[in-house]
């Protein structure tokens, strides 16, 4: 049995994921290792640069773009190792950061997940540790009002009160790269496929913490985030996905009023944006770029932010 099998999910990111993989590769000295892509129906190459550069890579193509949630649980279903790692295509594994990762997790039994500290490609710390989002949360976060927001709400959601050099007991962290016990994956299951990309890893270590595992921040493992790079292909269905999970999320853990109100005052702020943006287009100002926000915002309008 392996001591780790790393999932990655990949779609159109083929240089990112070479450099993913190669970092990968780079940490395998110290650990009995498999790695798993699951590639979405990427059209740029992926599936023949991973089995022409890394043979070793077991790849699955399941021949669309599954998302998210269901490309991780492909990968979980197929992997052997006692722990297993969920790993963006766009990261970079820093130095010894695996054998760490897996080192900490032997030594805490009572931990059922972690993620390590998250670098920006320029080495500054990048926001990763959280507490569970509250119904104020909802609508100040990721929102029109976040620029206004009372920041006690933000810092508390972000945990900007805690040190970035201190291991602790979170309620989760970002799913850019997630440890988890193979063990714990037995007991609740994989992802909910209901959330096609956002919110997954928030509502599965939700599930983790309630079966009664801890979930840690481990800084002493350290692993670069580029971010966001195959969801910015998509701007407008970035959006849908984003919020239409975040509204999922919050109608199965604060209840359906809440979760309606928050579709609805999302709505508005995507109309009042597209009004402002709409006006700057027509009196000339940077007009194919408010154009392709026009026609974004109301792609997100039209959608209804309903669960398809």
């Amino acid at each position: 049995m392996p001591d780790l099998s790393i999932v990655i999910v990949s779609w159109n990111v083929r240089e990112l994921l070479r450099a993913c993989l190669a970092s990968v590769q780079g940490g395998m000295d110290a650990l009995e290792v498999e790695t798993i892509v699951v590639d979405s129906a990427s059209s740029d190459g992926t599936p023949d640069m991973i089995r022409a550069e890394f043979p070793w890579v077991k790849l699955i193509e399941p021949g669309e773009n599954i998302g998210f949630s269901k490309g991780n649980n492909l990968g979980m279903e197929a992997s052997r190792g006692r722990f297993v790692l969920l790993l963006n295509p766009d990261t970079e594994v820093v130095g010894d950061a695996l054998p760490r990762m897996v080192t900490y997790l032997d030594a805490h039994p009572e931990v059922g997940a972690l993620g390590p500290q998250l670098l920006n490609a320029d080495g500054t710390i990048q926001s990763s540790r959280r507490r569970f989002p509250t119904a104020w949360t909802a609508f100040f976060e990721a929102t029109w009002l976040e620029p206004i927001a009372p920041q006690a709400i933000l810092r508390h959601f972000k945990m900007l009160d805690c040190p970035n050099d201190q291991t602790l007991s979170v309620d989760w962290v970002t799913g850019a790269a997630l440890l988890a016990r193979q063990e714990v994956v037995e007991q609740v299951g994989g992802m909910d496929t209901g959330y096609f990309m956002y919110s997954e890893e928030l509502d599965w270590q939700r599930r983790i913490t309630e079966a009664g595992w801890q979930i840690a921040y481990f800084p002493a493992a350290k692993i670069i985030h580029h971010g966001g790079k195959s969801s910015e292909q998509v701007a407008a269905q970035r959006d849908i996905s984003f919020h239409t999970s975040k509204i999922r999320y919050y109608r199965r853990y604060h209840g359906p009023l809440l979760a309606a109100s928050l579709r609805v005052f999302l709505l508005v702020g995507y109309v009042g944006r597209l009004i402002l943006e709409g006006v700057k287009w027509l009196v000339g100002h940077k007009q194919t770029m408010r154009r392709e926000r026009v026609l974004a915002y109301w792609q997100v309008i039209r959608s209804g932010l309903k669960e398809s």
